[in-house]
């Protein structure tokens, strides 16, 4: 067989399998009351460790796995952003401002101080801070619909500060990802060259909103109605996805990364009703391409890592919950009952999609400064968090219901 069509077909034969496999992965997971992801990560992992055995991954597969993965991350930050209510979240913001800004400088500031004093220096400190100061708050918000509380005011005030959680991630990663060039180049970086590249990530960044803001002003409605036009519902659904990735591969082309466009293109489309019912189109892509991105992240983990990493992952996953509970808990109180404070609190502490693309798109960028152990010890502690968030939560519901 000629050796093009035989990278071909086991390139073609690995894919398959796994979009065989992502489902009941998916399945079994929530059969036993596990978030999904858990089971993709796994799968990655079992697909690392297979290759490790018989070598089957060569350089085009994992290629086309990236590849795949980097659609997994557009189209699920694209529809974390298409979901969001920026003008609804702007009318609560007065109430959801204050917990929000103690969670994101408790979770980050934690962060920071406990990667400092574990060694993982500036760099890695950085990443830390960004990905931990991000939330999954998805894990949590089905346990509080069968509750029936996600309509309540906790329930509101829950999803208010976890899309807070979301915009500030998006902006703490982008900044990160513009300092780590300068930050990972070793020895001292001088005040003037750092602040001259926060001065361009500023005008970068700004420059790429105004055209976001103008885009969902003037071009939004015209891509709407050109897609309205069209008869069929996968059309108006490509077209819609279309425009996205590409406002997402700008972003990435400005330094800013896939994930921050990606949710930023959301943004642009989530003003327009019709663009939202196209929503339901485009979870056809983010079923296909979502379980890539995870399958990636485990995949990137090694058999033989996983015993070095457990003592970091232990402490991370520390850090990742106590910064999490205690930032929204101590704000929260002054809001609610300390009851809900704490049900609220336990709900944030999941880490997933954000908190995998910054450690994922870091460790690319700063292989020395982001480690393999470092990598894999965040992969275990972010899966550890969506482990320990539904046995804290489902409780505390079950308390709030009597």
């Amino acid at each position: 067989m000629p050796e093009a069509f035989a990278v071909d077909a086991q390139m073609i034969g690995v894919v398959g399998a796994l979009i065989v496999l992502a489902p009941i992965a998916a399945s079994a997971c929530q059969r036993v009351r596990v978030p999904p992801l858990v089971g993709y990560l796994l799968l990655g992992a079992a697909l690392r460790a297979a290759d490790d055995a018989l070598g089957f991954a060569s350089a085009p597969v994992v290629d086309a796995l990236r590849l795949l993965a980097n659609l997994g991350i557009v189209a699920l930050l694209f529809s974390v952003g298409i979901s969001s209510r920026p003008a609804a979240l702007a009318a609560k913001l007065p109430d959801a401002a204050p917990i929000w800004l103690c969670d994101v400088a408790v979770s980050g500031g934690l962060a920071f101080a406990a990667a400092l004093a574990l060694g993982l220096g500036t760099v890695g400190a950085l990443v830390c801070a960004a990905a931990f100061s991000a939330t999954s708050v998805g894990v949590s918000v089905g346990m509080w619909r069968d509750a029936g509380r996600l309509d309540t005011s906790e329930g509101e005030l829950l999803v208010d500060v976890a899309e807070l959680d979301d915009v500030s991630a998006m902006a703490l990663m982008a900044l990160v990802f513009a300092l780590i060039p300068e930050l990972a180049s070793g020895g001292g970086v001088p005040l003037g060259v750092l602040a001259r590249e926060l001065g361009g990530f500023a005008l970068r960044f700004a420059g790429f909103l105004a055209l976001c803001v103008a885009f969902a002003r003037f071009g939004e409605p015209r891509v709407g109605a050109f897609a309205a036009r069209l008869r069929r519902p996968p059309e108006r659904m490509l077209v819609v996805a279309g425009v996205g990735f590409v406002i997402a591969s700008l972003a990435g082309a400005l330094g800013f990364g896939l994930a921050v466009g990606a949710f930023f293109a959301g943004l642009v489309f989530c003003r327009d009703p019709a663009a939202v019912r196209t929503e339901a189109s485009f979870q056809d892509i983010t079923a296909f391409a979502t379980p890539f991105f995870f399958v990636w992240i485990g995949f990137g983990v090694h058999a033989g890592s996983l015993g070095g990493a457990a003592p970091l992952a232990l402490a991370l996953l520390a850090v990742a919950a106590v910064g999490k509970f205690a930032g929204n808990f101590a704000a929260a109180s002054f809001a609610t009952s300390p009851r809900a404070a704490a049900l609220l609190a336990a709900s944030m502490i999941p880490r997933a999609e954000i908190a995998m693309v910054v450690f994922d798109q870091a460790h690319v960028l700063a292989p020395r400064d982001v480690t393999h152990e470092l990598y894999t010890a965040a992969v275990l502690a972010c899966a550890a968090t969506c482990l320990l968030a539904p046995a804290l939560v489902g409780p505390l519901l079950a308390r709030a219901a009597r």
